[in-house]
């Protein structure tokens, strides 16, 4: 019986000192706009679905030591046809600290499980507020933030080339996020 205590301890000092970690330490509205700019008559002549465009953007920025502002700006724009029936933009962040974090996986704690965090209350203000605009609430689908974060190293890496092109006269390889 003492081997099965003594057991998890060992797992769970060994997951302290393995595994990255990260704390919320705050979250919060930064910012929140919305427009109806054709209200009422928008309001009013709702056949349909609307089209809705939705863009999903992340940025850290180093506070100090280890803690980092996480920012993730969800931007949406309804239309009906050419009209625009509503826009909404908000940046919903968070304070982060991370624990005892290898330096390679520091850009995935911020770029990729921090803003996976804050998505679903960011999802939230959203909605709420689409629906508080008088439209039906506007429900986001999940975003896959390591493909956004992927997207991101691939367009580093091109401009870090096209730097580097004879061209340019520059050999300097560069591959940077905001931190």
């Amino acid at each position: 019986m003492s081997e099965d205590n003594e057991q998890p301890q060992n797992m769970n000092e060994e997951a302290q000192t393995g595994q990255p970690s990260l704390v919320v330490n705050a979250q919060y509205v930064k910012d929140l706009s919305f427009e109806n700019p054709n209200a009422p008559k928008s309001l009013m002549q709702q056949s349909g679905e609307p089209n809705v465009e939705v863009g999903v953007d992340t940025s850290a920025v180093k506070l100090e030591g280890s803690t980092f502002e996480v920012t993730l700006t969800i931007r949406a724009e309804g239309k009906s046809g050419e009209e625009t029936l509503f826009m909404v933009e908000t940046s919903y962040g968070g304070v982060f600290t991370l624990g005892e974090t290898p330096e390679e996986y520091i850009a995935l704690m911020l770029y990729v499980e921090a803003p996976r965090l804050l998505f679903p209350f960011a999802r939230a203000v959203v909605a709420e507020c689409v629906r508080e605009g008088g439209f039906p609430p506007l429900l986001i689908h999940p975003v896959d933030f390591m493909a956004l974060f992927q997207e991101r190293a691939k367009q580093a890496q091109e401009e870090a080339k096209k730097a580097e092109s004879p061209a340019n006269g520059s050999s300097e390889n560069k591959f940077e996020f905001e931190l």
